[in-house]
């Protein structure tokens, strides 16, 4: 009769002889080598499983991670200029129609006026007419500057309201663009499409110069996002669909 081992008081086998070996309490299972040891609580993170910030250029390679978006490509200046030409294009026919218009409107103020080289200039008759030719010709300059600004208030609300509300004219929506916001990737709203409209019609006032540098500053833009001027003050960027 064996009465085992005396070290050994409960009959234990001891571990590694026929047993497989028990974690201890209280400590974490030790993981085969190679496997990276898991912590209680926390699932393990592993590199590049979060996104990049809003914001963010993807190795500067012309696409960009956008809250809500995911990651998008950024519009080409190739695309963004096709997008100002059907722009123009569409503005031009708008403009002709006004212009049309205002014409209309002008020659029809025109023939009111009379002839009154043929009045006697003492008559009374001759004063009513002359009086009445500087009403008409009041009337012609009420019309050409009313055209005019008319055809202001058409220009801005077609680029204003339709980038804030749509995020996209008429050219953008035909080679594939839209404007959000870099922040939310949502559309640009009043505030922003204002921003971004009232900048290159300022630069306009220049003789044109101030409007065309505007246009063509996102060449300038060395983060990867061609963002323009006006772009980086209303906050918005410009993303292929």
């Amino acid at each position: 009769m064996s009465f085992g081992d005396p070290n050994n008081p409960y009959g234990q086998q001891p571990q590694g002889q026929g047993q497989p070996q028990q974690p201890g309490y209280g400590y974490p299972q030790q993981a085969p080598q190679g496997v990276p040891q898991q912590g209680y609580g926390y699932p393990q993170q592993q590199p590049g499983a979060y996104p990049p910030a809003p914001g963010t250029i993807q190795a500067n390679n012309g696409y960009i991670n956008l809250h809500g978006l995911g990651t998008v490509q950024v519009g080409s200046m190739g695309l963004r200029f096709a997008a100002r030409l059907i722009d123009a294009v569409a503005i031009g026919a708008l403009v002709w129609i006004l212009s049309f218009i205002g014409a209309a409107g002008v020659v029809g103020a025109a023939e009111t006026v009379e002839d009154c080289t043929k009045l006697d200039v003492t008559s009374q008759a001759y004063s009513d007419c002359v009086n009445e030719q500087a009403a008409a010709v009041g009337g012609i300059l009420a019309a050409f500057f009313g055209f005019l600004f008319l055809l202001f208030i058409a220009t801005m609300l077609y680029e204003w309201l339709m980038i804030s509300f749509v995020g996209a004219t008429l050219g953008k929506m035909a080679v594939g663009l839209r404007v959000v916001k870099e922040s939310t990737g949502g559309k640009p709203g009043l505030g922003g499409g204002f921003i971004r409209w009232i900048i290159p019609m300022a630069g306009a006032l220049v003789c044109g110069i101030g409007q065309l540098l505007v246009y063509l500053s996102p060449f300038f833009d060395s983060t990867g996002k061609t963002q323009g001027w006006h772009d980086r003050a209303a906050g918005t960027v410009v993303i292929k669909k």
